[in-house]
């Protein structure tokens, strides 16, 4: 059996903003060093055999944070922008009161929660799950498929598209998914990568 771990990056410094963050590499809040460091507990009776992340500056450091509070500070954290974020486009950077008022919250809501629909310039769920999930099937599912014991940390969209996949759900269903910061999920797996248990840590 396998284990994998996936946790959204802790509360980052546009989030505490409320602003569309995307690709833009803002750093962890406070609050954000405080919910890795609070994970880092949560976690601490796993022995990772992997470390994955996107290549952004939050997930990075959420990682590392976790990392040394577990005494695993000396493992390789491989990272990958097919686990960014989704790419937010012209959204980026925008805070997310104001963009309601000028598109409409109708608009907004589409882009942020339809599965296929792209805001300008930006990518859709959609496009998100088509570099996350090819990535995670050659680099990462191998080492399952060993039964060794990984660790993702990326983010709210990258990781929807990624339990997407593992949970075989539909679009509809993954877009009431809600993915908090900082809090791990542990899935244990079949050789098949067949989800056996999935709970939050």
């Amino acid at each position: 059996m396998a284990q994998l771990v996936i946790i959204r990056h802790g509360q980052s410094e546009w989030n505490l903003l409320n602003k569309f963050t995307g690709w833009v590499d803002v750093d962890l809040s406070p609050n954000g060093v405080v919910e890795a460091k609070a994970a880092a507990e949560k976690v601490k009776a796993l022995h990772f055999d992997g470390a994955f992340s996107s290549v952004l500056k939050r997930a990075n450091r959420t990682l590392d944070i976790l990392l040394e509070g577990i005494g695993q500070s000396d493992l390789e954290v491989v990272k990958n922008e097919a686990l960014n974020e989704r790419m937010y486009g012209d959204l980026q950077g925008k805070d997310k009161n104001e963009t309601r008022e000028k598109y409409g919250e109708e608009q907004v809501h589409i882009w942020r929660r339809s599965y296929d629909i792209a805001p300008p310039n930006g990518e859709s769920l959609k496009d998100t799950a088509e570099r996350v999930i090819p990535y995670f099937d050659k680099e990462i599912a191998p080492l399952l498929k060993d039964g060794k014991t990984i660790i993702i940390s990326a983010h709210g969209n990258s990781l929807r598209a990624l339990i997407m996949h593992l949970e075989k759900l539909s679009p509809d269903e993954i877009l009431e998914r809600e993915i908090p910061t900082g809090a791990p999920i542990l899935y244990e797996l079949d050789s098949d990568l067949k989800v056996l248990n999935a709970k939050k840590l």
